[in-house]
């Protein structure tokens, strides 16, 4: 089906040529000197303490990326983003936990990023895993790579890796995979610039090392419309694509060909409260960012899943369904946000089974229809007519009830009232998913790492802690 477009090819060339303007005339801030000397040897240069790109510099930059990046799982799973198909995947880096039998929340911990992962592993809409929760029971320190370490024995889904803030990380995080057997360029890390228009020294030193390993890259800019980029959706969006291609240009000027994902995480100012809001203007945002990420070509990783709910109630059903459904029908190639409450600072274990509907929904929303010869059944409508049996007697039924003309739900209420009452005892979808997801964390078996790649991911991190935790 054709994609939503929000914005003409007109908008898309202007917004292009704003993001250039934006590189080479107002330029980045970035003080990290290894990173400046690659850059002005490839033609940039300072003003005002800022760094300019030269526009045929990041367009030579932007034809040399890698496009269509895979990421493989433990059990031969694999993603290709920009295929054509739309990959799902969780919130990750939430800070606290909601558990909807009592109605309170509590921080994360370890045992969270745990059980998060085997969760995950069971949903079978849930594509790719990413760590879920910022555990404080860990120094901060090591918190990235604990997150990711006691991902891996947890899922044998393709895992991408956590957010990044330093260079070391980098090196530890490769370590990590190459015990799973995961090669660098099938490794995806991600980090922030800081908006407006800036790069910190941690974050270019990190580009240079995953750029020098060949990892595959995902850069998450995150300004707020309103407090760190302007109100407007395309000013954000045109602002956004000029941070994350600052840090693209640097990677392929490192290494040509390196994979990119093009990402987009704008958050939009609720000026009553000061606090990022999750309405339909975010599926909006995602929308245009998807398609100024394909005007460059790349495959486009967009928020999907997105609430401000505080609860499993009916402002996160529907801000959640307006926020996947948009982007997804823009032709977004990968949506995030699967678990996500409190616009990124909570989840629950029963949001994520939730999800899991949801974006099975999403999918057959995103096929559309069909008008072909098989679709509008002519021959089977007058087979009915003519007395050969009712539709529910014709092997077209049942075919096309398996290969998905519906979404066959798990969890919404498709009973009659007596049924409901009756055999279900007035379970709402969020009860039974409550349910869902404690029987998961009860029966679900993951296949264990072997024992080798345990103690060399412990003694990585070992090695780390070492390094990087002070007394």
């Amino acid at each position: 089906m054709e994609n939503l477009k929000f914005l003409s090819d007109t908008d898309l060339q202007a917004m292009h040529e704003a993001t250039l303007y934006i590189l080479n005339e107002i330029g980045i801030v970035w003080t990290h000197k290894p990173s400046l000397a690659i850059l002005m040897d490839a033609g940039c240069k300072m003003k005002d303490g800022r760094i300019q790109f030269p526009p045929q510099l990041v367009m030579d930059c932007i034809a040399k990326a890698g496009k269509r990046p895979s990421v493989r799982g433990r059990n031969g799973q694999v993603n290709t983003f920009g295929d054509g198909n739309l990959y799902f995947h969780n919130l990750g880096g939430a800070r606290d936990v909601f558990e909807p039998r009592t109605g309170e929340r509590r921080i994360a911990l370890m045992q969270d990023v745990v059980d998060s992962t085997r969760v995950l592993d069971a949903l079978e809409n849930c594509h790719t895993v990413t760590p879920f929760f910022t555990p404080r029971d860990i120094p901060g320190e090591l918190m990235s790579l604990a997150m990711y370490r006691y991902c891996l024995p947890h899922t044998v889904k393709p895992m991408q890796g956590p957010g990044i803030q330093n260079a070391d990380e980098v090196k530890y995080a490769l370590e990590m995979a190459a015990v799973m057997g995961t090669p660098a360029s099938e490794l995806t890390l991600s980090l922030s610039p800081v908006s407006p228009l800036t790069v910190h020294d941690s974050a270019a030193a990190a580009v240079i090392e995953m750029a020098k390993a060949g990892v595959i890259m995902a850069n998450l800019p995150a300004p707020t419309s309103g407090a760190t980029s302007p109100m407007t959706i395309t000013g954000s969006i045109v602002q956004q694509s000029a941070e994350t291609l600052s840090m693209l240009v640097l990677a392929q000027i490192i290494n040509p060909g390196s994979g990119y994902i093009y990402c987009g995480r704008i958050g939009m100012l609720e000026p009553r409260t000061g606090l990022i809001w999750a309405g339909v203007e975010l599926g909006m945002t995602s929308a245009g960012t998807v398609q100024l990420g394909h005007y460059y070509g790349f495959a486009v990783n967009v928020y999907g899943f997105s609430t401000n709910a505080h609860t499993l109630d009916a402002q996160n059903a529907f801000e959640r369904g307006l926020n996947a459904a948009i982007p997804a029908l823009a032709g977004a190639d990968e949506l995030s946000g699967i678990g996500e409450m409190e616009a990124g600072v909570m989840s629950c274990y029963a949001q994520m089974v939730m999800d899991n509907e949801l974006a099975a929904s999403v999918l057959r929303l995103r096929k559309g229809l069909n008008a072909d010869v098989e679709h509008l059944a002519v021959e089977i409508i007058g087979n009915v007519i003519n007395g050969t049996r009712n539709f529910l007697g014709q092997k077209h039924t049942l075919k096309h009830i398996r290969a998905g003309e519906i979404a066959l739900t798990k969890l919404a209420e498709r009973n009659s009232w007596e049924a409901w009452e009756e055999k279900l005892g007035r379970k709402q979808m969020a009860d039974r998913a409550m349910d869902a997801a404690d029987k998961i964390l009860r029966e679900h078996v993951v296949p264990p790492l072997e024992d080798k790649q345990n103690q060399e991911l412990d003694a990585i991190m070992a090695a780390a802690e070492k390094e990087l935790v002070r007394p």
